[in-house]
């Protein structure tokens, strides 16, 4: 089985001689670099939540790559877009930044400004996957509390006493107590402050 790249750059093209010469820029800067023709064969690729970006053709064969981007980034939610087009349309650029694409280059594509753009989406993107990879982490950590850890977890995160929290839950002070410190070992954790941090960065 081969090694997984350490960064993936798809250059999404229906010009067969953009992508290859994109595509040799990129593999000669040291980036792993996977072509397409269209945004089809694209999205049947897996996720593997690498770093990389995504060098995408605004024109696909009468197919407009602005009304496929919300497919993308659903898809490749880490992988950023930078778009490449030949027409040169302002409107159609500012239509792109806004959807959520982080820039916009005009073919014939200057190298230094490509190598510079993906950089920079690289940058982004090893971001956002760390941050994926934190947010599993401490969803994992939640995940592993029972029912009544998770709901004296949500008393002790609005500040409450553990008298105050065994009289709402109508059970003994020394049950908190215990229920606490397997809370705080489970999340590995020795603060209130801590356990805040993982709720905040989890999705509960």
């Amino acid at each position: 089985m081969s090694e997984m790249p350490e960064y993936r750059i798809f250059i999404v093209d229906d010009d067969v001689s953009v992508r290859r010469g994109i595509s040799l820029l990129l593999n000669s800067a040291g980036y792993f670099a996977e072509t397409f023709e269209n945004v089809s064969d694209l999205l049947q690729v897996e996720d593997n939540n690498i770093p990389g970006c995504i060098l995408l053709d605004i024109f696909l064969g009468g197919e407009s790559g602005l009304e496929l981007q919300d497919a993308i980034i659903n898809k490749f939610r880490n992988n950023p877009i930078i778009y490449i087009t030949g027409q040169g349309d302002i409107s159609m650029s500012v239509q792109a930044l806004k959807k959520g694409a982080i820039n916009f280059l005009e073919k014939p594509v200057d190298e230094k400004h490509l190598l510079k753009a993906v950089d920079e989406a690289i940058k982004i993107s090893q971001y956002l996957v760390n941050m994926k990879i934190e947010k599993d982490k401490f969803n994992a950590l939640i995940g592993s509390l029972t029912p009544r850890e998770l709901e004296i977890l949500k008393y002790v995160l609005k500040g409450m006493l553990n008298k105050q929290i065994a009289a709402e839950l109508n059970i003994a002070e020394h049950t908190v107590k215990l229920h606490r410190g397997r809370i705080t070992e489970k999340l590995g954790v020795k603060s209130v402050p801590e356990m805040i941090y993982i709720v905040e960065k989890s999705n509960i």
